[in-house]
């Protein structure tokens, strides 16, 4: 049973490496064919690595929520809560400090947030939107009366939407052999040569001046894997959300659980909020931009599971560092509409030679309607795809700006084909209730 988990592992390993050097050629072929060099350039994959991490952490605040049966989609207003007390401690007491203020609030919204849920079996939907309308509402209040003019803050350069900038420089180290010394790998980059360039690109957008914020927040990942899969607390925590009556039968603690699951999860929206401090050196109102929203996007995207919560969080980050990058109308974003479409014939391709085939295994297969609507809808999407890349030469500066909020509604559209959620998730649960 071992060797068949651990096979089943390595060819899941295997098929992702694969899959990861199939999209690399990929985007290699489209950037020689459309001439934009920012599809694979260092500089789009470092934005991009600096934009998905608070997509990341309020991803991983949902994961830790949802695996223990809480939906949470107040991580916006935990990440706003954790933003405004940031930038407010951080400009007194320094960096720790803001680091120790912003997940402590964004742990105090989860801990509302679970009070409402677990305590009082209010509605998980209800209560996150009602903390997304508490955050910011809270933190204008506290900028009103804490940054008007005639406060120390004020003197220090804060206003009602800002606060005084932090003091502080991060490190930003490179990776030994790759990014450390010598710049061999921008030598390669500027070649652009067919893949040669593109794989320099991104090893030296992901390994050049990395901020160190980015690589403790990465490491968080393992963390959360191993906390939640590989401990007894964290099998008793995804009890909680797969069947908390079993688990409660069990001796299980299951009210303990949740709340610290959410109180976890505000924590981590909340360190999200902390980061986007440091990058901007100080609070800005709505700085974060529905990133919250986005990384519950990431979270679902990733099946409920770390591994694919990072590959969501690094398609919104590259999504947006591009649209960043992007020049002229957004050219390189212009690019993205041949890459989806070559994506989507090579799935017409795959479900094509599916169809074909009578049998799979020993089983014989029936198509259905819906196996005809899907094959057709991609045939068609790509078509569009491509006519819109041939006639269109410019986006406008809207199109450009929206392009990681339309992304993120294509991705789910996708992905809602093969999600499995906890079975518990936003179930209401009673201690001693048969369900």
């Amino acid at each position: 049973m071992t060797t068949v988990a651990g096979a089943t592992r390595i060819r899941k390993y295997h098929l992702a490496l694969i899959g990861v050097a199939v999209l690399v050629l990929l985007m290699s072929l489209v950037r020689m064919i459309s001439g934009q060099n920012d599809l694979t350039s260092s500089g789009t994959f470092a934005a991009a690595l600096m934009l998905a991490v608070p997509i990341g952490l309020a991803g991983l605040g949902g994961l830790w929520a949802e695996r223990a049966g809480v939906v949470n989609i107040g991580l916006e207003g935990m990440m706003v809560l954790g933003t405004w007390f940031a930038g407010w401690a951080g400009y007194q007491w320094g960096p720790w400090a803001a680091v120790v203020a912003g997940l402590l609030a964004g742990a105090l919204g989860g801990l509302i947030h679970a009070v409402a849920t677990v305590t009082f079996g209010v509605d998980h939907i209800i209560s996150g939107v009602a903390i997304n309308l508490l955050g910011p509402g809270i933190t204008r209040f506290l900028s009103e009366v804490l940054y008007k003019e005639g406060t120390p803050a004020a003197a220090a350069g804060a206003g009602i939407t800002t606060s005084p900038p932090l003091k502080w420089e991060a490190p930003t180290p490179s990776l030994p052999l790759l990014s450390s010394g010598p710049d061999w790998l921008g030598g390669l980059e500027r070649t652009h040569w067919f893949l040669v360039s593109d794989v320099a690109g991104i090893l030296r957008g992901l390994t050049h001046n990395v901020n160190v914020l980015v690589i403790l927040a990465v490491l968080l990942l393992p963390l959360t894997f191993f906390v939640l899969w590989r401990t007894a607390f964290g099998l008793r925590l995804r009890s909680a959300g797969e069947n908390p009556w079993a688990a409660e039968s069990l001796g299980v603690n299951v009210y303990r659980l949740k709340y610290a699951a959410v109180v976890i999860s505000g924590a981590y929206a909340g360190l999200g909020g902390v980061f986007l401090v440091f990058i901007t050196t100080k609070y800005v109102e709505g700085q974060t931009q529905g990133r919250g929203f986005i990384g519950l996007a990431a979270m679902i995207f990733g099946n409920w599971r770390p591994g694919g919560l990072a590959a969501g969080a690094a398609l919104f980050g590259y999504a947006d560092g591009l649209q960043l990058r992007s020049s002229g109308g957004g050219g390189a974003v212009t690019s993205i509409l041949l890459f989806g479409a070559i994506l989507l014939l090579i799935y017409v391709g795959v479900r094509i030679r599916a169809m074909l085939a009578p049998v799979q295994g020993d089983v014989a297969v029936t198509r259905t309607p819906k196996d005809y609507t899907l094959l057709a809808g991609a045939a068609l999407g790509a078509i569009a795809l491509l006519w819109l890349w041939l006639t269109v030469d410019k986006l406008s500066d809207e199109l450009v700006h929206v392009t990681p909020y339309v992304l993120t509604l294509l991705v789910l559209l996708v992905a809602s084909q093969r999600l499995r959620m906890p079975k518990a998730d936003g179930v209401r649960y009673r201690r001693g209730e048969q369900h």
